[in-house]
């Protein structure tokens, strides 16, 4: 019995060690799981506060208002006016001008900016012509913007044509000036003329610059291909762009020695947050592929027409670059007259060299 008692004795401890051996792995896989599983509530935890504290900081960034707008900007919409189109208010300025003179000026602007761009040559205009008229279209600077909308070319020349008639011009012959987006829809204005569409222009004259009319020669900036072809994306972007994302953009399409001023990049700014402006843009880049789309109505109506045309253009333009483009150009519309400014005037030459700009369409103008 004692000695049964002792083999008892020394199993019970052998038996212990065997059961503690055994469980040693088990404890530190047990550990191992625990602390993974803390690590992994830590770093939960962790993207909590991040979200408490990004969340109320992007529905912030998202409400931020507009910039106030510039004495600039006030003195160019203090001088203009709003007639209404299907519903929606459209902003443009109509001044008198040379006493002497019976012609009439309609300035296109560009994308994404407003009439304001004409600014800088508007008065010497005015003492060349009896009136200087400029809008912002549908969906640009003080104009309304919908949305949702279906933003097209086609509406922004209806949107010409109503104001034209509005202003008691339908019947009078008119110099159209356009720059970029406002060379797309001075197009289709072009092809309704020379069609005899109902409620057309009577165009006296067409001046075209640095716009993407041709599909083959146009390169549109990156933004701009993410907005039009990203319907989820361009959502996003178009809420989380902001001031310096912008005047970063609207940098490369400027000369390296014709950048605009602080002031002039807010100016542009405001003028696209103006109504939540920048909410549209994806909407109103549909262009570039309407472009595409209706190429041979547009190119044919250009290149057939025998309304007098000319080309100011600014050859170091990414968008529609040199040689190419004024290659292309001129093969396919012989029938106009081409000015190139000098080779460091980028896309918009009438901000870049207003004198150069200016003295190539009086010099067209006047020439017939």
């Amino acid at each position: 019995m004692t000695a049964t008692h002792k083999a008892h004795r020394n199993d019970t401890p052998n038996g212990a060690a065997d059961v503690r051996q055994d469980s040693a792995p088990v404890s530190d896989s047990v550990s191992w799981e625990c602390d993974t599983l803390l690590d992994d509530l830590k770093m939960r935890e962790w993207w909590l506060h991040v979200g408490l504290i990004c969340i109320p900081l992007i529905a912030v960034y998202l409400h931020i208002p507009p910039p106030q707008l510039s004495p600039a900007l006030q003195k160019w919409h203090s001088s203009g006016a709003y007639f209404t189109f299907r519903g929606n208010r459209i902003f443009y300025r109509d001044t008198p001008g040379s006493v002497g003179s019976s012609d009439v000026a309609i300035l296109l602007h560009g994308f994404p900016t407003s009439s304001l761009d004409w600014h800088k040559i508007w008065e010497p205009l005015n003492q060349r012509f009896n009136r200087v008229i400029a809008l912002d279209f549908l969906g640009f600077g003080f104009s309304d913007k919908p949305r949702p909308h279906r933003y097209s070319i086609f509406e922004q020349a209806s949107v010409v044509e109503a104001l034209v008639s509005y202003l008691g011009l339908a019947e009078h012959k008119l110099n159209l000036l356009s720059h970029d987006y406002g060379d797309t829809v001075a197009l289709e204005l072009l092809y309704r003329t020379d069609h005899n569409r109902t409620g057309h222009l009577n165009i006296n004259s067409l001046c075209l610059s640095n716009g993407g009319v041709f599909p083959e020669t146009h390169h549109p900036r990156l933004l701009q291909t993410l907005l039009k072809d990203s319907s989820f994306l361009s959502t996003v972007l178009t809420r989380l762009t902001n001031y310096m994302i912008f005047s970063k953009g609207i940098a490369e399409v400027f000369g390296p020695y014709t950048q605009p001023s602080d002031a002039e990049y807010w100016d542009m700014w405001t003028g696209v947050r103006y109504n939540d402006g920048n909410l549209v843009m994806d909407s109103i880049l549909q262009f570039i592929n309407q472009r595409v789309k209706h190429r041979d109505r547009w190119v044919e109506a250009l290149s057939s027409t025998t309304i007098p045309l000319h080309m100011i253009y600014g050859p170091l333009d990414p968008v529609n670059p040199h040689p190419q483009f004024i290659i292309h150009y001129q093969k396919l519309v012989r029938r106009s007259t081409v000015l190139v400014l000098d080779e460091h005037i980028s896309h918009y030459p009438q901000l870049e060299d207003p004198t150069g700009f200016l003295n190539s369409y009086l010099n067209f103008i006047n020439s017939f």
